[in-house]
């Protein structure tokens, strides 16, 4: 199987660590590797490097290939522009109908953690077994919900269709982007539902027959970029194409016209988190929600619930009577604030382009 890990955006709400010259998945968030590396390695052994492809923007291809140079260098798909999810997996479908059509790909994301990793090969290990038998399915691979989540994607499944090396293989009904709080709560104890994480297993011939019939003035640019792949005319052809595709979420381009007979869902509980935000980060690593998480030279004294992360370990940070609070402090920046103002940390970045702050973003 082939497997495209997506690799390119910025993550404004993990900021003063995550920066346009370095998003949070090129950083070490969790212990001494990035997101981006952890990605890779939960995949090994059972699936090898030389099957792996990551889809970046194109300022980001040589921190890739320096962080993973044991991937192929023309296994990095550097887009020359961002132009949402869509686009992107379009791409990448385009390219792997081309090299292998029929074998199964997934389609993977470098920020997430998820802690049961031989759990997560066995699954995907499962879903590719399925797709090699019915190469026009999807198998999503979903995460039971710890809780109600309006900040996710959920998907609705039915009943079990099969159980494949004892993973149970569901019917799959629906998806719901980030309902309010009274659906969320619904979904949450309906024991059909589950969060959304975005990862697939599918033939790249399949998905980009989707492409055709569901968004067909891109299918045909993806075309014009699929025949240029592995020529001398590639990076010509992706710099005049690919900026003018249209920008639309995959969820809206693809997955939401998808019918429910060509689809399965795999739920099972991955211990997967989506480590987007600092929020996020210490739900994932926390033993209890009082618990206070830290990283670097830090000392917390009279404190709960609580994230403290100091990259500047000349300095020592200190926290003392704190509760519900996040303190970042790197370099050049130190962030404070409550757990639940961290929305505001992506508008504060955004309203510093054009002033004298805007190197820091």
């Amino acid at each position: 199987m082939n497997i495209v890990i997506f690799a390119g955006g910025v993550g404004t709400r993990l900021w003063p660590l995550s920066r346009k010259k370095s998003p949070k998945q090129f950083e070490k968030v969790v212990g001494d590797r990035s997101t981006l590396q952890l990605a890779v390695e939960r995949l090994l052994p059972a699936f090898s490097h030389t099957n792996l492809y990551i889809a970046t923007n194109v300022e980001y291809a040589d921190l890739v290939r320096k962080q993973l140079p044991q991937i192929p260098e023309h296994h990095v798909i550097g887009e020359p522009v961002m132009r949402d999810v869509g686009p992107a997996v379009g791409l990448a479908a385009a390219i792997l109908t081309k090299v292998a059509p029929e074998t199964p790909m997934a389609i993977l994301w470098s920020d997430h953690l998820v802690r049961k990793e031989e759990l997560f090969r066995k699954i995907l290990e499962t879903a590719e077994q399925v797709v090699k038998k019915e190469r026009d399915k999807v198998v999503f691979i979903a995460q039971k919900p710890r809780f109600a989540s309006q900040n996710l994607g959920w998907i609705t499944y039915g009943p079990q269709v099969q159980l494949l090396n004892g993973v149970p293989l569901n019917a799959f009904v629906g998806f719901k982007y980030r309902p309010d709080l009274p659906t969320a709560e619904k979904y949450f104890t309906s024991g059909n539902h589950a969060w959304n994480l975005g990862y697939f297993v599918t033939t790249p011939a399949f998905l980009f027959k989707k492409y055709k019939e569901f968004v067909p003035e891109m299918h045909k640019q993806l075309a014009v970029l699929q025949n240029a792949w592995g020529t001398p005319a590639w990076d010509a052809t992706l710099q005049k194409i690919y900026p003018t595709l249209e920008k639309i979420h995959f969820d809206n381009a693809i997955l939401e016209k998808l019918k429910t007979h060509e689809a399965y869902v795999i739920s099972e509980d991955l211990a997967w988190s989506d480590i987007g935000a600092w929020e996020a980060l210490k739900e994932a690593l926390q033993e209890s929600p009082t618990h206070n998480v830290t990283n670097g030279n830090v000392l917390v004294q009279d404190s709960n619930d609580s994230l403290v992360y100091n990259y500047n370990n000349k300095q020592l940070l200190v926290a003392i009577d704190l509760s519900g609070m996040l303190v970042i402090n790197t370099a050049d920046v130190t962030v404070v604030c409550k757990k639940e103002s961290v929305p505001k940390i992506k508008k504060l970045v955004e309203s510093m382009n054009g002033t004298p702050h805007e190197h820091l973003t």
